[in-house]
């Protein structure tokens, strides 16, 4: 990896890219000079990500669920990228529901995305980032994994996973590979639209600190800078950027959170 803050040439592995955080992320790390491989499993929205990107970009139809199709997804990005410097394992989904009418299939479905999807994608990258100069590994929790909220209790505990295994992954692979979660509270993105009538949304601006929610781009800035060596000496945190969400107590004031891939 690079010396400085200069992200130029770095091989970035990015998850759930086609949309959202994830698309607006990869098109930041090309600015920066990177070379982006785009994992997802929307085919058609995939392709326009790679034709609207460039050169730079890789697009791999991927099941983050599935270590078969990870295996093989990882092993295209050593063929086309000859490794992985930066993984951003970001894809996530979430079902809006009340705890009692969550069903075994929707609890797994959640679970096998957000939690096993993020393990399955920072065993690839590590094992590869050990077995070279090292890395970086971004994985994607949520201030629904730091505090209760109603009516997302797959989402909230998958998240909660994610965090603690970014946590215990931070000690096993230092001092050669730097681990972070990131947790974003409220981000404007396409899943949250689908999810939050005008109303709902209008609510919750109204009890966030700064009055709106996070743009895709500010969490891409994140990235950017945890991806960086002017982030060095950041490892093992969970990182909110939320506004203040969790400083004003969002969390308890009856209102039904949702943090954001």
């Amino acid at each position: 990896m690079t010396g400085g803050d200069n992200l130029q040439g770095r091989r970035v592995v990015l998850t759930g890219g086609a949309s959202g955080i994830g698309r607006v992320s990869a098109a930041a790390f090309v600015r920066a000079g990177s070379r982006v491989a785009i994992l997802d499993r929307d085919e058609a929205a995939l392709a326009e990500v790679v034709r609207e990107l460039g050169p730079s970009v890789r697009g791999i139809p991927t099941d983050v669920s599935e270590p078969e199709s990870l295996a093989a997804a990882f092993q295209r990005v050593d063929r086309e990228l000859g490794g992985v410097d930066v993984l951003i394992a970001n894809a996530g989904i979430s079902v809006r529901r009340p705890f009692l009418d969550i069903s075994p299939q929707e609890w797994r479905k959640v679970m096998a995305v957000n939690l096993d999807g993020v393990f399955f994608c920072a065993r690839e990258a590590a094992a590869r980032m050990m077995a070279a100069d090292g890395g970086v590994l971004l994985l994607m929790g949520s201030t629904n994994g730091l505090a209760g909220y109603p009516y997302y209790a797959s989402y909230n505990a998958s998240k909660a996973g994610v965090i603690e295994l970014a946590r215990s992954l931070a000690i096993e692979l230092a001092p050669k590979v730097r681990v972070n979660a990131i947790c974003p509270g409220y981000v404007m993105t396409p899943m949250q639209e689908r999810e939050y009538t005008p109303a709902m949304l209008e609510k919750v601006n109204a009890k966030i600190p700064l009055k709106r929610h996070a743009r895709p781009e500010e969490i891409a800035d994140l990235f950017l800078f945890l991806a960086s060596d002017r982030a060095r000496y950041i490892h093992g945190q969970a990182l909110v950027i939320d506004g203040g969400e969790l400083a004003g107590g969002l969390a308890s004031a009856g209102v039904s959170g949702e943090g954001g891939t």
